[in-house]
């Protein structure tokens, strides 16, 4: 599912236009990147939890040329899924 299948599904079951949903997905999707770039967690209960995680400098190998190369410390985003999204996912439709 794309970004536009996704605002469609929710245009439909919240029976509002697809532009309003559309706003209100980007600002979610803003407000998520805006927390974890201020280094916040955000916790949806029953979903998981949204994350800014500090990776060290390290190295790794190319694997086409088995080169080592440097890859730099870095900030990255991390979600973990809650409980109740991983029992719903595994239940089959």
């Amino acid at each position: 599912m794309n970004k536009a299948e996704f605002i469609a599904d929710v245009a439909e079951r919240t029976h509002e236009p697809k532009a309003k949903v559309a706003e209100l997905v980007d600002a979610v999707f803003d407000a998520l990147t805006d927390a974890m770039r201020k280094g916040d967690e955000v916790r949806l209960p029953s979903f998981g939890v949204f994350e800014a995680v500090r990776t060290a400098p390290r190295k790794a190998r190319n694997p086409q040329t088995n080169e080592m190369v440097d890859v730099p410390a870095a900030t990255r985003p991390r979600f973990r899924p809650g409980k109740a999204l991983k029992d719903a996912i595994d239940t089959p439709a």
